[in-house]
C-alpha cells in the first residue's frame, strides 16, 4: 500500500530511514579513508621494497628479465622455475619492507618528563623508577655487594642477554657466571692468582682479572688473567689455556667468524679461531701497550684505542692499520660503536667525549666531562652510557644530534668507583661494575624489544641452543671476508665509461712504448750483426768435439810445430812472427831491422 499525501504537503521520513542514510554516509567515508590509507601504505611499501631486491640496481627479478631482449623461455619447466623465483623475490622484498615500516612505528618506551612543571628525566632516581614499574621489571634491578672481591673491572652479557659474567680483581681474582633474570648462580671461581705465582710483581699493580667475555653462546666464556688467557665452561671448569695470549688487557669475540680477538701489553692484536684453535693472524701495532678494544657489528673490523690519542682499525687480512684516526690529545680511555656501524664514541685523557661518523671519519660533535671518563657503552637503541668517578650518565639521541642534557643520572655512594658499564641486549638494563660489586640499573628504552630468533633468542631451550650452534658453525664466515666495506664482497665493480676510456688509452700508450723500446733494441742488435752469427756459434761448439778430422788437425799442427823448431835449430829460421831460438846459429837482430824479418834473428 502507498501512503497518501495531501497536496502541497511534504511527507516526513521515518527516523529509521534517516539513521540508515547517515550510517551509510559514515561507512562510505570510512571506506574511502581506508582506501586512501591503504593506497598510501602501498606506495610506501613499493618505495621501501626497492632496496631489498636481490639486484644492485633496485629492480625486481621480473623487471630485470623483462628489460632484456629475447627473454622468451620456450621450455615449460625452466619457465616455471623462473616464475617461482620471481614470486619469491617479490614476496621477500615486500616482507622486509613491511617489517621496516611497522617496526619503526613502535614507540621506544623512553621516560618522558613534563617540562612545563619543571621535570627533567635526569633528576629521576632509580628508586622512583623502580616504584612505578611492574613486578618483573623490579626484579631486573639488583645490587650485588661483593666488597672483598672487588673492584669488578669487567662485566659482560651473553649474546641473548640472559646470562651475566663478572670478573673481580680482589682476593686473588673472582669470576662468577650468573643467570641474572632468575637470580641463579651457575658457577663461581676463586682464582688465587697472586698467591700461586712466586714471580708475581707486587699485589695490586696488575689486576688478577682484567677482562671477561662470552663466546658464541652461554656455554663458554674467556677470562684474561694475570699472565695468560683461559677459557672456562658454564660450570667453571678450565677448558683451555691460551699461552700465546699473554698479558691481555682487552678482548672481544666475533660471533659470525668464531674469532677471539685480544690485545695487551705487547701491543700485538691477535685473532684466534675457537673452532680449531689456530691463530688466524697477529699484527704488531707498533704503538705500545693497548687496553681498549671493540669490534664493529657492521663489518667485524677491530677498533683499538692507543696511548698517543689515536684509534686504529684492524683486519686479520692486512698487516697494517686500515684506518688511523687522531681522536684525542692524550690516552684513549674507552670507545664504543653503535649497532649500525656508522657512529663511534671515544673518550680520552683530555676529558672529552667525541662522536665520530665512520662513513666520513669526521668528528660530529663533542661533550665535556668534569673528569676522565673510564668506561662507555652504546645500547641497541643508540643510548650512550658513560662513567667517571662514582657517577654513571646515560645520554639519549646523543649520537645523531648534540644532546643538551643527559637522559638519566645515577650516583653511587660510599665511594664506589665505577670501572665498567655494559648494556644488556633485548632488556632495558645497564650493568655497572664498581669497586664494591656489581649493580643493575633500569634504563627504559635502551634495549631492542623486537628480537630475531635466528640471531639471538632470549627464550631458547637446550635443544634450540644446540641447533643454533650447529647452524652458526655451518654459516661461519671466513676471516678473509673482514674488510671495511662488507657490501663489496661478491659484487663486480661498475667502472664508469670515462674511466674505462682512460684505462684503454693508458694501455694503448703503454703498448706503443713497449713496441718502441723493442724496436730500438732490435736496431742496436742490427748494428752488431755478424758478431754472433750462426756459423761462429757452430765453430765454438765444434771446438770441444773430438773426431777424426779434429785428430788430423791436431797431428798436423804438432808436425808444423816440430818442423818450426827443427828449422830454427838447423837453419836459424823460426816460424813467422816468432824469433829464432837462443840455441840456433841465427845472428842477433840489429836495431834498424824491420819486425817482419825478426824470425831470421835471435
Amino acid at each position: 500500500m502507498t501512503r497518501a499525501t495531501l497536496p502541497g504537503v511534504v511527507p516526513v521520513e521515518n527516523d529509521d530511514e534517516n539513521t540508515k542514510k547517515k550510517n551509510n554516509k559514515k561507512n562510505n567515508k570510512r571506506k574511502m579513508k581506508t582506501k586512501i590509507a591503504a593506497k598510501i601504505i602501498d606506495e610506501e611499501l613499493h618505495t621501501l621494497k626497492k632496496k631489498y631486491y636481490a639486484s644492485a640496481s633496485g629492480r625486481s627479478l621480473k623487471e630485470t628479465i623483462s628489460s632484456k631482449k629475447d627473454t622468451i623461455i620456450s621450455d615449460k619447466k625452466t619457465r616455471g622455475k623462473f616464475e617461482r623465483a620471481m614470486e619469491l623475490d617479490e614476496s621477500a622484498a615486500l616482507e622486509n619492507a613491511r617489517r621496516e615500516r611497522y617496526l619503526s612505528m613502535e614507540p621506544s618506551g623512553v621516560l618522558e618528563a613534563e617540562t612545563e612543571k619543571g621535570e627533567r628525566t635526569w633528576r629521576f632516581q632509580q628508586s622512583e623508577i623502580i616504584a612505578h614499574v611492574d613486578v618483573n621489571a623490579k626484579k631486573k634491578a639488583f645490587d650485588l655487594r661483593l666488597e672483598g672481591s672487588g673492584p669488578y673491572r669487567s662485566v659482560d652479557f651473553s649474546p641473548n642477554g640472559q646470562h651475566l659474567v663478572i670478573g673481580g680483581s680482589g682476593d686473588g681474582g673472582h669470576v662468577a657466571n650468573v643467570e641474572w633474570n632468575k637470580h641463579k648462580l651457575l658457577s663461581e671461581i676463586y682464582l688465587d692468582e697472586n698467591k700461586d705465582d712466586e714471580n708475581m710483581r707486587e699485589v695490586g699493580v696488575i689486576p688478577a682479572v682484567k677482562c671477561v667475555k662470552y663466546l658464541h653462546n652461554t656455554e663458554f666464556f674467556a677470562v684474561a688473567q694475570t699472565k695468560y688467557t683461559y677459557i672456562y665452561d658454564k660450570r667453571g671448569l678450565e677448558i683451555h689455556r691460551l699461552d700465546k695470549h699473554r698479558d691481555v688487557f682487552a678482548m672481544d669475540f666475533l660471533p659470525k667468524h668464531f674469532l677471539l680477538t685480544t690485545v695487551g701489553r705487547e701491543g700485538i692484536v691477535r685473532w684466534q679461531d675457537t673452532t680449531h684453535g689456530e691463530i688466524v693472524a697477529e699484527h704488531r701495532t707498533k704503538l705500545g701497550k693497548c687496553s681498549v678494544l671493540r669490534r664493529s657489528e657492521y663489518n667485524a673490523v677491530t677498533h683499538l684505542g692507543h696511548s698517543n690519542g689515536t684509534v686504529t682499525l684492524w683486519s686479520p687480512n692486512q698487516g697494517q692499520a686500515l684506518v688511523k684516526m687522531l681522536c684525542h690529545r692524550g690516552r684513549v680511555n674507552a670507545l664504543a660503536l653503535d649497532q649500525s656501524g656508522r657512529y663511534m664514541a671515544t673518550t680520552g685523557l683530555d676529558c672529552q667525549i667525541k662522536v665520530w661518523d665512520l662513513r666520513k671519519y669526521q668528528e660530529l660533535h663533542a661533550y665535556y666531562a668534569p673528569t676522565e671518563v673510564k668506561a662507555m657503552d652504546i645500547s641497541q637503541r643508540g643510548m650512550l652510557a658513560i662513567s667517571y668517578g662514582s657517577r654513571v650518565q646515560i645520554w639519549n639521541e646523543a649520537l645523531t644530534t648534540k644532546a643538551k642534557s643527559p637522559y638519566l643520572n645515577h650516583q653511587f655512594v660510599n665511594g664506589s668507583k665505577v670501572f665498567d658499564v655494559k648494556f644488556c641486549p633485548y632488556e632495558d638494563v645497564l650493568a655497572v661494575g664498581h669497586s664494591k660489586g656489581v649493580t643493575n640499573i633500569l634504563v627504559p628504552g635502551s634495549g631492542e624489544p623486537n628480537y630475531d630468533t635466528f640471531v639471538a633468542n632470549p627464550f631458547e631451550t637446550k635443544n634450540q641452543r644446540r641447533e643454533m650452534e650447529v647452524a652458526k658453525l655451518l654459516d661461519k664466515l671466513p676471516s678473509e671476508m673482514i674488510q671495511l666495506d662488507p657490501n663489496a664482497i661478491g659484487q663486480l665493480r661498475d667502472v664508469p665509461k670515462e674511466v674505462q676510456k682512460e684505462r684503454r688509452e693508458a694501455a694503448l700508450r703503454a703498448e706503443m712504448e713497449a713496441k718502441m723500446k723493442q724496436r730500438e733494441k732490435n736496431e742496436s742488435k742490427t748494428k752488431m750483426k755478424g758478431k754472433n752469427r750462426a756459423s761462429k756459434r757452430y765453430r765454438k761448439k765444434q771446438i770441444n768435439v773430438i773426431d777424426d778430422k779434429m785428430m788430423a788437425k791436431l797431428e798436423a799442427k804438432k808436425a808444423r810445430e816440430e818442423g818450426y823448431k827443427k828449422r830454427a835449430n838447423e837453419q836459424g829460421r823460426a816460424k813467422p812472427g816468432v824469433r829464432a831460438g837462443a840455441a840456433s846459429d841465427a845472428p842477433r837482430k840489429p836495431d834498424d831491422a824491420p819486425d817482419a824479418l825478426r824470425r831470421f834473428y835471435k
